[in-house]
């Protein structure tokens, strides 16, 4: 065993010669996770499957997937809900219950059943911001959904959800 590590290290040295190799640590923040219970596993922030962490003590959002893809990195819609779930403000973090593909795109669920439409991850934290501002308008006191497509000017609808309590 310890002769096959030093041929490996002889070649190694030999293949790569003077060049050094040197590493650097990646940090990913996990934002949702996908299974449940057991069986969960957490995403980072740029779409990359943290097999690695566990998710015992984690309270985030769930994404809509059975498993983890093979890849180990999510793409396409599923990417998309991780984009606009990492821009969350942390206020509003315990409030996400979330997310899943809507008929225009990325919606996001609240822990009241209120659904945030995002569309797109574009200008999520700017959404993001909007959507605070419409839940935490004092004549707002019921509704079912937040249309933050153009987040300039945020449209509320329905009147079957309560806002969730202030932090």
């Amino acid at each position: 065993m310890i002769l096959a590590v030093i041929v490996i290290a002889f070649v190694t040295q030999k293949v790569v010669g003077d060049k050094a190799v040197t590493p650097h640590l990646v940090s990913s923040s996990p934002v949702a996770l996908i299974g449940s219970d057991e069986d969960a596993v957490a995403v980072a922030d740029d779409g990359s499957v943290l097999t690695w962490l566990p998710t015992d003590e984690l309270e985030l959002p769930r994404l809509p997937l059975e498993s983890p893809p093979k890849s180990g990195r999510l793409r396409g819609p599923a990417l998309e809900q991780v984009r606009v779930l990492a821009a969350t403000p942390p206020a509003l973090q315990p409030y996400v219950a979330g997310s899943y593909m809507g008929e225009s795109g990325v919606d996001v669920e609240l822990s009241t059943g209120i659904e945030l439409h995002f569309g797109n991850a574009q200008g999520a934290a700017r959404k993001w911001r909007a959507a605070a501002a419409v839940l935490a308008d004092p004549e707002v006191t019921t509704l079912d959904y937040v249309n933050l497509y153009v987040p300039g000017h945020a449209a509320v609808g329905g009147s079957g959800h309560t806002l969730p309590p202030l932090p």
